[in-house]
C-alpha cells in the first residue's frame, strides 16, 4: 500500500519543519515539503496542523506480567496490544523479572509474536533477575546468534536483595558471552541491568568495566532514578560516557522530568540517556506500573520543565534505537526508516499511529481518550 501524509510538522526527532511523508512497502520513501501523486493509487491523509514523530520505543516491558513476590495471587497479567498502542509505542523489548519460575522464555517469545501480529515490533532479552541467566538454547552466545528476537540479556538484578550476589568473575563471563553473541548475531548484545537500592549501587558495573576490555555501551543500568544516592552515581557514570536508563512513574525517588533536568544542569550529554516504563511490573504497595507513564513523563519534560521537544522525544526514540543498534531503521523519521509514525496534535494528543506504514490507531476526538493519559502524578508509586 502507498500512503501519503500531508502537511505534517516533522520531528525526526530533530525538527525539520512542515513536510509530506510518502510511505511504501512499510518504509518511508520520501520526506519533502510538497509531494504530489495521483490519488487514485495512493491513500492520502490530510494532516495539516498536526505533528509527526517516530513511533516510541520502550526497551523494558514485562509483556507476560511481573509480580509474584507476594505469592501466586500477586502475579500480574499479560499486557494487551491496545494498551501499548494507545501510548504511541510501536517497538518494545519484552523481558522476565524476578519470576523465571512460573514464567518462561518460551511463553515470552509466544507473547512477543502475538504482539507482533497486532502490529508492534518486538524484541526480547534472555535472562531474568537471577544468575546464571535463563536462556532458550542453554547458551547466551547461541541465544544471541540464533534466536531472532533476542538482542541482549536482562534484566539481571544487581545491588538488590533479590539478586544472585555472584562474584565479579561470573558477572564478567556473562557480560563477555553477551558481547560475543551480539557480534556473532550482528545485534546490540546489551546487558540490561536492574539496579536495586543495595549498598553497592553501580559499583558492580564499574568493576566489570575496570577489569575487562568490554565496551561501555554494552552495559545499560536501568531504574537509576529510584533513589538519590544511586542517581548521583548514575550522573557521574553518564558523564564518563556510560548509558543510563530512567524509569517512568517514579515518585519516591526522582521523577523522569526532574532527573532529566538535573542531568542537563550537571552538564551530561543526553545522547546516552534513555527512558523506559517497566510496564506491567509490580510496585511494593501492590499497584502495577503502566506503559502510558512513558508518554506522560515525556510530556512533563516538555510542559513542566521546558525541555525542548527534540531532546525529550529523543529519549524514547533515537537514543533507544542507537543503544539497541536499531537506528536508523527504528527511532527516526528518515527516508529508508520503518514507517513507524506517531501523529499528534499541537496539544500533544495522539491522533494517529502508524506501524510499518499501517494505520493501527486513529482518534478524531481525543479528549476522552487522552484524559486517561493525564492522570494526576500522585497516583503512581515507586517500583521495587
Amino acid at each position: 500500500m502507498i500512503v501519503l501524509l500531508k502537511g505534517l510538522e516533522c520531528y525526526t526527532p530533530k525538527h525539520i519543519g512542515k513536510n509530506d511523508i510518502l510511505i511504501s512497502g512499510g518504509k518511508i520513501e520520501k520526506i519533502r515539503p510538497e509531494i504530489h501523486l495521483n490519488s487514485e493509487y495512493v491513500h492520502i491523509y490530510d494532516c495539516g496542523g498536526l505533528i509527526a514523530l517516530p513511533g516510541l520505543i520502550d526497551q523494558h516491558v514485562h509483556i507476560l506480567g511481573g509480580g509474584g513476590e507476594g505469592g501466586f495471587i500477586s502475579r500480574i497479567g499479560e499486557i494487551e496490544a491496545n494498551e501499548i498502542l494507545e501510548t504511541g509505542v510501536t517497538t518494545l523489548v519484552g523481558l522476565l523479572g524476578a519470576d523465571s519460575c512460573t514464567r518462561s522464555l518460551d511463553a515470552l517469545y509466544a507473547k512477543a509474536k502475538a504482539l507482533e501480529e497486532a502490529g508492534i515490533t518486538t524484541y526480547l532479552y534472555s535472562g531474568a533477575y537471577s544468575m546464571p541467566p535463563v536462556t532458550f538454547t542453554g547458551s547466551i552466545v547461541r541465544d544471541l546468534a540464533f534466536i531472532d528476537k533476542v538482542i541482549g540479556i536482562g534484566e539481571i538484578a544487581v545491588s538488590d536483595h533479590r539478586s544472585s550476589h555472584c562474584g565479579l568473575h561470573e558477572m564478567l563471563k556473562m557480560a563477555s558471552d553477551t558481547h560475543l553473541g551480539g557480534l556473532l548475531g550482528k545485534k546490540a548484545g546489551v546487558l540490561h541491568l536492574h539496579m536495586g537500592s543495595g549498598k553497592q549501587g553501580l559499583a558492580p558495573v564499574l568493576q566489570m568495566l575496570e577489569h575487562s576490555e568490554l565496551p561501555m555501551e554494552e552495559f545499560v543500568p536501568t531504574h537509576v532514578n529510584r533513589d538519590r544516592e544511586l542517581f548521583g552515581q548514575a550522573v557521574e557514570y553518564c558523564k564518563s560516557g556510560g548509558c543510563i536508563d530512567l524509569t517512568t512513574g517514579e515518585t519516591d525517588g526522582i521523577s523522569v522530568p526532574d532527573a532529566v533536568e538535573r542531568l542537563i544542569r550537571s552538564g551530561c550529554s543526553l545522547k546516552n540517556v534513555t527512558v523506559s516504563s517497566d510496564a506491567n511490573g509490580s510496585n511494593p504497595n501492590g499497584t502495577v506500573s503502566r506503559i502510558h507513564t512513558l508518554w506522560e513523563d515525556i510530556l512533563r519534560c516538555i510542559t513542566y520543565k521546558k525541555i525542548d521537544p527534540e531532546t525529550a522525544f529523543s529519549l524514547v526514540t533515537q537514543n533507544v534505537a542507537k543503544v539497541l543498534k536499531l537506528y536508523p531503521r527504528k527511532g527516526a523519521l528518515l527516508e529508508g526508516s520503518d514507517a513507524d509514525i506517531l501523529v499528534i496534535s499541537r496539544n500533544y494528543e495522539i491522533k494517529k499511529l502508524f506501524s510499518a506504514g499501517k494505520l493501527l490507531k486513529e482518534y478524531e476526538n481525543t479528549g476522552e481518550k487522552n484524559a486517561k493519559k493525564r492522570l494526576p502524578y500522585h497516583y503512581r508509586r515507586r517500583r521495587r
